[in-house]
């Protein structure tokens, strides 16, 4: 019986949800309607100079002489309040339409404004938008609607928004001139987010900073350092030089150099480092291994050890591996030379001593 009474209830709110949503759509549309042909007609009405005669049409004439409060009788007049009190009913009568009209242009709109940027955001994220991108796409959406919902109803009051909009354009020239630095790090907050050089989860070095990302946001991006550091990078710092990404790729190649003294058996080494490689069970065999000579340096030969692994596993494996071949190499008896130099002492008188 719960579960059937929930269910009722359930398509009860979804109903109202609809009829909600219906009509304030079409209030929303006969609003807009209402603005756009009000301003059209503004504009027409300016053309034939019937804007001069409207106005004059519709002005109440105010009274010659104010209350003067020096004169009791003056004040005690109830005549003189009674015609002020006309004005504001006639004012009321002229203007409280579009007060009203313009209020539920705002009040309206706005719902409709966050409503749809809500959806919007839900759509993203279910079709696999980073949420970073779908949290900044809802806002600018939200405030794209409110903006136009504001000039609704202000153009519903007879504000001349074509004004209005030169001030703001003017306004947002400077306000960018004087902001260039955060507007700069604002664009490179939006191509970070737009093209994924990286996301949050990612290893990356980038604006002289290594670390794990922890927070692209639009100014800034958070990177947190192995040693739990904490830097907050502006994102033009980021885009204007190198991006390193670790974790972009599944598998990483691990590029270690083994030096062996020139009395030492090569074969040997390279038998021994294969079996080392070949035991580690989290090394992949596609690709294969390398293992090969590489220098025949002042004081060693070089052998290069390149084995593939899962890009998670690359720092277990590459310092498990060091230490083991350190491990065996001793056992074995494959010395690590040192650096060398022979030195020749002479003597003008007897010689050669050594």
């Amino acid at each position: 019986m719960k579960q059937k009474k929930f269910g009722k209830e359930s398509v009860l709110n979804v109903r109202n949800l609809m009829k909600l949503f219906s009509t304030g759509a079409v209030a929303l549309l006969f609003c807009c309607t209402v603005a756009v042909f009000s301003y059209a007609a503004g504009d027409t009405a300016a053309d034939q100079g019937g804007e001069k005669a409207a106005q004059e049409a519709t002005k109440v004439e105010a009274p010659t002489k104010m209350v003067d409060t020096s004169n009791p009788q003056d004040v005690l007049d109830p005549d003189k309040y009674v015609q002020y009190m006309q004005i504001a009913k006639d004012w009321l009568v002229t203007n409280g339409p579009n007060i009203l009209v313009s209020l539920v242009i705002l009040v309206i709109g706005r719902w409709l404004a966050m409503w749809i940027a809500s959806i919007g955001r839900k759509a993203m994220n279910k079709g696999g938008v980073q949420d970073t991108l779908s949290r900044f796409l809802g806002k600018l959406i939200y405030y794209g609607l409110l903006t136009a919902v504001i000039i609704a109803a202000a153009d519903q009051l007879g504000i001349k928004t074509t004004s209005f909009l030169a001030i703001l354009g003017a306004a947002g020239l400077a306000i960018g001139l004087a902001l260039k630095d955060s507007l700069s790090n604002f664009a490179s907050g939006v191509m970070l987010i737009l093209f994924r050089p990286f996301v949050v989860g990612d290893f990356v070095t980038a604006g002289g900073v290594s670390g794990t990302v922890q927070q692209i946001d639009i100014f800034s991006t958070i990177i947190l350092t192995p040693d739990n550091q904490k830097f907050i990078v502006p994102n033009s710092g980021i885009t204007a030089g190198v991006i390193t990404n670790v974790n972009a790729e599944s598998t990483r190649r691990i590029d270690l150099v083994v030096g062996i003294g020139y009395d030492d058996d090569i074969r040997k080494a390279k038998s021994t480092l294969e079996d080392l490689v070949r035991d580690d069970k989290r090394v992949l065999a596609d690709p294969a291994p390398t293992i090969a000579v590489s220098e025949l340096a002042d004081s060693s030969v070089n052998l290069i050890v390149r084995p593939w692994v899962e890009t998670a596993d690359y720092w277990d494996v590459r310092l498990e591996l060091t230490e083991k071949i350190k491990l065996t190499f001793d056992e074995k008896g494959i010395s690590f030379p040192f650096p060398q130099q022979d030195v020749h002492m002479y003597q003008q008188s007897q010689g050669i001593v050594e």
